[in-house]
């Protein structure tokens, strides 16, 4: 698992120790992501299918893809699709995907890189691999997340965002023990480079068998925890966890008789981990609840069945955008 490393993390900036003051969240569920697939046949497994929306605001999804290691001629993509209402974040850790859209957008990610499209009034994006991989075939894993949009915001103009690794913020906790790519949104007094219209912030964790990491965490945010790979526990009451497993948060904003010096979420290692997963691989995700109605069908997010119904009719009647030239 390539994505971004550093041969000694006490190198980087490090999170503090926790305070006392602090309180630590527990956890109110942990869940196994189920298995499927998407566009044209690439396995998933769907992080967030499983939990109630209301702990999941303003998340709507996240699909582990992968991880697979392909023969040649078999990666997968997916075709040309719509999209409008949210934004779509594919954070690449270990292969290469091309990116196009018709608002101009477009790239290649891998190892560590992130593309953030805003999906907004409407637009159409293909994500593959590029020809050169299907030949070659090989590793393909990533996360795809979809983070909802207010109904203030879901029809503002579409937006890309390459977020490369070299611009990923990189943290160790106070220890060494753990190291923290800082993706978007904040971690103390850090903040990482993806700019979000919806406050939220995501990183992946690397923890080394045995090591701990206490992350300080937004009393306005929720918390979940998803393992990409490895063995541990989660929360300050320590339940096991393991890969493909999500663990949700207690709840959030300010509580009374909790302090004044913020929450925290603690990850540990297990002191033995598998000699494929030599670490404790953890996607951390939190954002501030919009607390509106969500209409959900297929590739639209919206607030309402009738705007759902009009995206339809939008996409039908091509005005969410054509395919640029010279793609297909």
């Amino acid at each position: 698992m390539p994505a971004v490393t550093v041969e000694n993390p006490l190198t980087l900036p490090r999170l503090p120790q926790p305070l006392n003051a602090a309180r630590e969240r527990q956890v109110l569920a942990i869940t196994t992501a189920p298995s499927g697939f998407e566009g044209e046949g690439f396995p998933v497994r769907k992080a967030l299918a499983t939990i109630k929306s209301q702990y999941l605001d303003p998340f709507i999804m996240m699909d582990q893809m992968g991880e697979v290691d392909y023969a040649p001629g078999e990666p997968k993509g997916t075709p040309w699709h719509p999209h409008r209402g949210f934004e779509t974040v594919t954070y690449m850790i270990d292969g290469v995907m091309d990116h196009a859209d018709s608002h101009g957008g477009g790239g290649t990610i891998s190892d560590g890189d992130t593309q953030w499209m805003t999906a907004g009034g409407g637009i159409l994006h293909k994500e593959a691999p590029p020809e050169w991989l299907v030949q070659k075939g090989g590793l393909f894993h990533g996360i795809q997340l979809w983070v909802n949009l207010p109904g203030s915001e879901k029809m503002v103009a579409p937006k890309y965002q390459d977020i490369g690794r070299t611009n990923v913020v990189l943290l160790s906790s106070h220890d060494g023990g753990a190291l923290v790519r800082l993706i978007a949104g904040e971690v103390g007094e850090f903040t990482g480079p993806g700019s979000t219209r919806t406050p939220i912030t995501l990183l992946h964790a690397s923890l080394s068998p045995g090591s701990q990491l206490t992350l300080p965490w937004r009393k306005d945010f929720n918390a979940l925890a998803y393992v990409l790979s490895g063995r541990g526990t989660v929360g300050g009451d320590r339940q096991p966890i393991e890969s493909g497993q999500l663990a949700v948060f207690d709840g959030f904003g300010s509580l009374p008789g909790l302090g004044t010096d913020g929450e925290t979420i603690t990850l540990s290692a297990a002191g033995t981990q598998e000699s494929r997963s030599p670490n404790l691989e953890v996607i951390v995700l939190g954002g501030r609840p919009i607390g509106e109605p969500v209409a959900h069908y297929g590739p639209f997010v919206m607030n309402t069945q009738a705007e759902l119904a009009k995206a339809f009719e939008d996409y039908q009647a091509g005005r969410l955008g054509t395919i640029p030239a010279g793609h297909s």
